[in-house]
């Protein structure tokens, strides 16, 4: 794995959704070590913020704060926020797709139907139309580039009371291969999944109301996997979908 001490994204600009809170933020202050400039974009501008302080607080490079919601259904949104990038960095050199949402964890016929469109909103629609809209800035990376989507274990196999959730991870996994095979002799774009397994955000609390916090994986604890997907030392992985953590 990259030595997180180094600078393997130096120059390079990372885009990070989800930045304000958990997986994301802890990602957000693993790249901006690593040399990077982040790209932060999630709803919640105030979390945004925070994260943006504690990347400047490290006298890291400069990142940039990209207030928007994914639940977005305008596609003009999107086009306008790839072009607001493309003005001010020109390129991408990778995107991590960290931001999803739980929903309701309940029987397929006690779910409420406004939700379930919410989540697959959000995890699948407005992540198929930041990366349709965010691609050409990645093909203009002057060197490689890497996409990391997020999924889960019930995204690859099906468990009762998941929802909307599992379903919207099982189009992750297909999302992300469809892509991988699309890019894989037109770019020089590398396109992963990673499974952060149990690890200690406000969703698993969600998730496991009754779980000891202090039981859980850190974020810190699996970024050295984040790290080397992004970095070029990864290059040559592509359409894998990969846990962060051991099987237990």
């Amino acid at each position: 794995m990259t030595d997180q001490n180094a600078k393997p994204l130096e120059n390079r600009v990372i885009l990070v959704t989800g930045g304000g809170y958990g997986i994301g933020r802890e990602a957000a202050l693993t790249y901006a070590r690593a040399g990077a400039t982040v790209l932060l974009l999630g709803r919640t501008e105030e979390a945004l913020n925070d994260t943006y302080d504690m990347i400047e607080a490290e006298h890291l490079p400069q990142p940039a704060v990209l207030p928007f919601d994914l639940e977005e259904k305008d596609e003009t949104k999107f086009i306008e926020l790839a072009a607001l990038i493309e003005q001010h960095f020109d390129h991408l050199d990778g995107v991590l797709l960290n931001a999803s949402v739980l929903g309701q964890r309940t029987m397929l016929d006690n779910y409420h139907w406004e939700t379930w469109q919410k989540v697959m909103q959000i995890n699948v629609n407005g992540q198929f139309a930041l990366m349709k809209h965010l691609l050409p800035l990645l093909r203009n990376a002057p060197a490689d580039a890497s996409v990391i989507f997020t999924t889960s274990s019930v995204g690859r196999q099906g468990r009762a009371y998941w929802g909307a959730y599992a379903v919207s991870k099982f189009a992750t996994e297909g999302l992300m291969q469809v892509m991988a095979e699309e890019l894989e002799n037109t770019s020089k774009i590398r396109v992963n999944c990673i499974n952060p397994g149990a690890t200690r955000t406000q969703m698993r609390a969600a998730a496991y109301p009754a779980e000891n916090p202090t039981t859980v994986t850190e974020a810190k604890d699996i970024m050295p996997l984040y790290l080397h997907l992004m970095s070029p030392e990864s290059i040559g992985t592509h359409c894998q979908s990969i846990d962060a953590q051991p099987k237990k």
